[in-house]
């Protein structure tokens, strides 16, 4: 499950673009476009240039989702955890600290470039 509710880290896998669930872009938005996006099983988190989308895939048929979402104004501060050398189940992950007080972990399985995430990241936060 991918929300903002929950500090919880997950195992995401980058996807293209094009297969963002199409709703996500009635939820964009002017000027706002999707940079990067990755996905669990059903579940999508979509990085645009203005906030982090997450959607959480709910129920046995799938039809009911619920979105979440954080604009990078409200990240304090940020952390990312590279892949390690020769990895047998390489991940890497990225922590993120909210104004709010809320944290997420995100965990990146596979061949992800965490430091293009976090150099995405500066560019909007600073």
């Amino acid at each position: 499950m991918i929300n903002f509710n929950k500090d919880s880290i997950f195992n995401l896998k980058p996807i293209d673009l094009g297969s963002v669930r199409k709703d996500v872009m009635g939820l964009m938005i002017d000027g706002e476009e999707a940079v990067m996006a990755f996905q669990t099983v059903r579940d999508q988190l979509v990085f645009t240039n203005k906030r982090i989308i997450s959607i959480d895939v709910q129920g046995i048929t799938g039809t009911r989702k619920s979105y979440s979402t954080m604009p990078y104004s409200k990240i304090q501060f940020f952390s990312i955890q590279t892949q390690g050398f020769l990895e047998i189940f390489p991940d890497s992950e990225l922590f993120l600290m909210f104004s709010n007080g809320f944290t997420a972990k995100f965990e990146f399985k596979g061949n992800v470039d965490i430091g293009s995430i976090g150099r995405m990241i500066s560019e909007y936060v600073l």
